[in-house]
């Protein structure tokens, strides 16, 4: 039993000048003869250029990941746990203070930070704990250094006062390997996603 080849339909040349209709004797064909293949080569090179340059900036990428230091990867990481905090919390008001965002900060993003109850020097195993970061005003955060006694206060009606003690208790140290740190960033990359389409 033979198994009849199906006969290409014919096509228009791609050559705006020729539009000749021609039967294409190889896949993917797109012009009738040669010399339209020459007129029809800056469309191509320009679709190879492009190619090329998608291929580069994503070696470049993946060279400049490689160069990346530890200490690069946990503050990518700590951004993006920052930024899931304040968009969290961001129908609260500040955790120190209790000042509430007007509507030119809800359209900036500014004044917030996302502010650490123990700070990250004075205890960085709780750098990415979450019952540890809240929204926080840039003047509480920056300029009172955290505001701590009225942040522990608002944090124990927050959270209450069992979780506070547990913050504030001894912690075993912890050293993030670099694929942890990577692992933390996507899951707070993905989360902040999620949130986002939440509020759209």
């Amino acid at each position: 039993m033979t198994i009849e080849r199906k006969q290409p339909k014919p096509k228009k040349c791609r050559v705006a000048t020729c539009r000749a209709s021609f039967v294409p004797s190889r896949l993917g064909q797109a012009v009738c003869s040669p010399a339209c293949a020459i007129i029809d080569a800056p469309r191509n090179q320009e679709k190879a250029r492009k190619s090329l340059a998608q291929v580069e900036r994503r070696e470049i990428k993946v060279r400049k990941e490689k160069l990346k230091s530890r200490a690069d990867h946990l503050r990518e990481a700590q951004a993006a746990v920052n930024e899931y905090v304040r968009l969290r919390d961001a129908h609260l008001p500040c955790i120190s203070c209790d000042s509430m965002p007007n509507d030119r900060d809800l359209m900036t993003g500014s004044r917030w930070d996302a502010g650490h109850y123990r700070s990250v020097g004075a205890c960085p195993e709780l750098r990415f704990e979450l019952l540890n970061i809240h929204r926080q005003c840039v003047k509480c955060n920056r300029n009172l250094s955290g505001n701590a006694v009225e942040y522990r206060i608002r944090l124990v009606r927050r959270i209450g006062a069992e979780l506070v003690a547990w913050i504030e208790g001894p912690h075993q140290a912890r050293k993030y390997t670099i694929e942890e740190i990577k692992a933390i960033k996507a899951e707070y990359r993905a989360k902040i996603k999620e949130l986002k389409g939440e509020a759209a």
